[in-house]
């Protein structure tokens, strides 16, 4: 018996939706591999990133304000322990990746499927740039993917000096608050050379979640993942505490009398404002 002619007209139609969302669905994804033009961010530092546009649509939203502080710091001006933190708690494998870690990326499925439920997790520095510049932090499949493409493409067409430079000037620290040059002023009072080891630790503990976490208030997650971060860099060399402690001789102490970190100084402690910021307006 032949089945109705207008269920097989549905058919059709569901098939041909299908089809369409399909296309849809390839083309948004293809896009990432011409749009938009990486190659010009060799030199291009954008006033606004997609992550700021992004927090100001939240905040509005919600009928609230939000104060967007960010000043470009030139990657000759950051400090060495900044960079060598944030590469130790984010992206060990960064020089030698190509964009995106595979192993990472499949260790974050696993949890997520483990989980039922999707979340960040296994980007590169590179697929947190792309993310950053471009992107939003939606956890949606096609994102994720434009992510990876995206991040390949920089990785490819910029220099891995000028991806640390354009991260570490777009990462998001806090409410309001982006890049190396407005963090270091607004939690420490100092430019972003001037970082210690122990202030670039708690910095890069917060990246995950900075608007959560605080490099100046920390709780135990933060003292404990950033002591790590902390002793990473001691055992690689980058920091020697016996001369830290000799060019910083007075020491921050916790509320139990004990040093927070060997060799950490009282400039850990946060202050105001002291320079004026690259971008500095109140988004209603």
């Amino acid at each position: 018996m032949r089945a109705p002619r207008f269920l097989y007209n549905t058919k059709l139609k569901l098939k041909a939706i299908v089809g369409i969302l399909l296309a849809f669905f390839i083309l948004d994804i293809g896009s990432a591999l011409v749009y938009p033009n990486v190659e010009k961010y060799r030199r291009y530092d954008p006033k606004m990133s997609s992550m700021m546009e992004y927090r100001i649509r939240q905040v509005r939203a919600e009928g609230k304000k939000i104060h967007i502080i960010r000043r470009w710091v030139p990657f000759s001006r950051i400090s060495p322990y900044i960079v060598k933190a944030v590469l130790i708690g984010e992206d060990d494998s960064f020089w030698h990746n190509s964009g995106f870690d595979i192993n990472g990326m499949e260790a974050a499925l696993e949890r997520d499927i483990k989980t039922h439920r999707l979340k960040a997790g296994g980007s590169t520095i590179t697929q947190q740039l792309a993310r950053n510049l471009f992107l939003t932090p939606s956890r949606n499949p096609v994102r994720k993917l434009k992510e990876a493409i995206l991040a390949w493409r920089l990785n490819r067409d910029l220099s891995k000096r000028r991806i640390l430079e354009l991260y570490l000037n777009y990462a998001e620290w806090g409410h309001g608050i982006f890049g190396i040059g407005a963090a270091s002023l607004h939690y420490f009072g100092i430019p972003a050379s001037m970082l210690s080891p122990e202030q670039a630790a708690r910095l890069a503990t917060v990246l995950p979640n900075p608007n959560i976490y605080s490099p100046t208030r920390p709780d135990r997650y933060v003292l404990r993942r950033s002591a790590i971060i902390y002793r990473v860099m001691v055992k690689r060399g980058i920091v020697m505490p016996d001369y830290e402690e000799a060019m910083n001789p007075a020491k921050e102490k916790t509320p139990e009398g004990k040093p927070a970190f060997p060799g950490e100084s009282t400039t850990a402690k946060a202050a105001g404002h002291g320079h004026p910021p690259f971008l500095n307006f109140t988004a209603k």
